[in-house]
């Protein structure tokens, strides 16, 4: 799942990438609100966390902007403020739920997972297509009942391609998706990544699922 922060603290920036990334998120982050707008409008996100007080915009502006153009990404609000009026105004500008800071981690995680299971991207839990299993929240994949490893970026590479099963996935869109816009990587590297992906998921004795499309991309499907 891709996540975007739009906070203007960088030890907060900081601390809540990293935890988030060693959750298995993809974490894009905007030091300001001008920035953070120009990225959820231009990328696709799961959930977009947004501090209230933002330099060039703050965030109910950010909300409001998002929702006015049908933008249904879930939004989780981050703030100081505390009053019952404050928070009334946080979620009735689009928000759909609001983090008072100071913040316990484990709640951030335990309320993005809430807003991800309940949100219209209809998490998954668990996806399969032919013997392949794969739990989301577990990080656990199987073909055959058979427990297989995967280093992380492999595992979210193929939950991309599950949650798009039959549909050519882009070099591109694999950049933008697994590696996300802070951290740039080659067509190289994302072929080696779907080598060892491939080597490891079609076993011999299974259906082979991944399929390079050949001046396009990937798909996953089971034919």
């Amino acid at each position: 799942m891709k996540l975007l922060i739009i906070e203007d603290d960088p030890k907060i920036i900081s601390f809540v990438q990293k935890g988030l990334q060693e959750e298995g998120f993809i974490v894009d982050a905007a030091s300001d609100g001008e920035e953070g707008l120009y990225l959820a409008e231009q990328y696709t996100y799961d959930l977009l966390i947004i501090d209230w007080m933002l330099p060039k915009l703050d965030g109910l502006k950010i909300c409001e902007k998002l929702r006015e153009k049908k933008n249904l990404t879930p939004i989780l609000m981050l703030t100081a403020k505390t009053s019952v009026e404050e928070r009334i105004l946080g979620l009735g500008c689009g928000a759909d739920d609001y983090l008072v800071k100071p913040f316990v981690f484990a709640e951030l995680v335990a309320r993005i997972r809430s807003l991800l299971r309940r949100s219209s991207y209809n998490f998954n839990e668990c996806l399969t297509l032919d013997t392949l299993e794969v739990n989301v929240s577990k990080r656990v994949v199987t073909r055959s009942k058979n427990p297989i490893t995967l280093t992380s970026k492999e595992f979210d590479i193929l939950v991309y391609l599950l949650l798009n099963q039959n549909t050519i996935i882009t070099h591109t869109q694999l950049q933008e998706k697994i590696w996300g816009i802070n951290e740039t990587t080659s067509s190289n590297i994302i072929n080696v990544f779907i080598h060892h992906l491939r080597h490891k998921i079609d076993i011999e004795g299974e259906k082979p699922l991944i399929k390079t499309i050949r001046g396009s991309g990937y798909k996953i499907e089971s034919l």
